[in-house]
């Protein structure tokens, strides 16, 4: 696959085989140098030592909520530019300080998660109003970002794949992003089901899918998958793998066209089919039960109290009601 530069406003996306080894001379490019660097001991490991000897400090990102992991390492970032190097959280922790700081950020991605290409984030913790941001400059190595092993690789193929899902549906839908979000589908149905997975795919849709849903906004699905790694600390990507299936069928009467047209996308045909399928990929990432993530039945309902105030509840076409939750989230049980 050959490589490609998205220059999208104030940002640049750098994708293609080899983009790791160009980290370093985009970073100073953009004016980065002097830089923070986000990381974590097995980011860190898995590239040239380049990356880590042009940062003025290494500060690693501990495990935890993202408010806590950002605010455990403002202080020591002093008012630097900001590279991330790792997944989702570390991504996320790296745009909550800029936020908080008006600093600037890229990042480097090591996972299929989306932030790296989205304005969602927490604050760091003691942070109470919200400035949001983006990483202006996202380098995309395949290779890296498709590294981990299968089932943790389809775990955090289905948190993209319900990035795509939602852009076919959240308030600020359009066609340009579901243009995006299909190709994303399609990508990564083709990707998971080759043996091994194809990282060139999987990581281009994680790219399309993100964009995505950072400029058509959030709906049920993620203030569901959100709601519970928050209540119940479990493993982001595996929630998604396990909701996924269900919040497809939940929005089948809602947004009929949406789903057909996903299910389009993924190789299958009809509406509901769409779910079927959807089921089949998240399957792949091992857990398919909320108990099998250690949720008990008594924590549903605080759960769908706190999920249904979530205002991707009511960004959801038709809304959602509390007792909708409920049922929702009994059958994921």
């Amino acid at each position: 696959m050959a490589g490609f530069s998205f220059r999208d406003g104030e940002r640049l996306i750098r994708f293609g085989p080899g983009a790791l080894a160009e980290a370093s001379s985009l970073i100073a490019a953009r004016d980065l140098g002097g830089h923070a660097l986000l990381t974590t001991e097995r980011a860190l490991g898995s590239v040239p030592p380049s990356l880590e000897q042009c940062a003025e400090v290494v500060l690693h990102v501990s495990h935890g909520p993202v408010p806590e992991a950002a605010a455990a390492v403002r202080e020591a970032v002093a008012g630097r530019a900001i590279v991330a190097l790792g997944g989702g959280r570390v991504v996320d922790a790296a745009k909550a300080i800029a936020g908080a700081d008006g600093l600037r950020c890229a990042a480097v991605p090591t996972t299929l998660a989306g932030s790296p290409f989205t304005p969602f984030h927490r604050m760091p913790a003691g942070v109470e109003n919200p400035t949001f941001v983006r990483p202006e400059l996202v380098v995309c190595d395949p290779a890296l970002m498709a590294s981990a092993p299968m089932p943790a690789l389809a775990a955090t193929a289905m948190n993209a794949l319900a990035h795509a899902v939602e852009a076919l549906y959240a308030p600020g839908a359009n066609p340009v992003a579901e243009g995006a979000a299909l190709r994303a589908a399609s990508l990564l149905a083709r990707g998971l089901s080759a043996d091994p997975p194809v990282a060139e795919d999987v990581a281009l849709a994680a790219v399309l899918a993100g964009w995505a849903v950072g400029t058509t906004g959030l709906a049920v699905h993620h203030a569901l998958c959100q709601t519970i790694v928050r209540e119940a600390g479990t493993p982001h990507a595996q929630t998604n793998a396990v909701m996924l299936p269900h919040t497809v069928a939940f929005m089948a009467d809602r947004a009929p066209r949406a789903v057909a047209r996903l299910a389009g996308a993924l190789g299958a045909g009809g509406d509901y089919s769409a779910v079927a399928r959807v089921a089949e990929l998240a399957a792949l990432a091992g857990p398919r039960t909320l108990a099998d993530l250690g949720i008990e039945e008594d924590r549903i309902p605080a759960i769908a109290s706190t999920t249904a105030a979530h205002p991707g509840s009511a960004a959801t076409p038709g809304g959602v009601t509390e007792q909708e939750l409920l049922e929702l989230l009994a059958r994921a049980l």
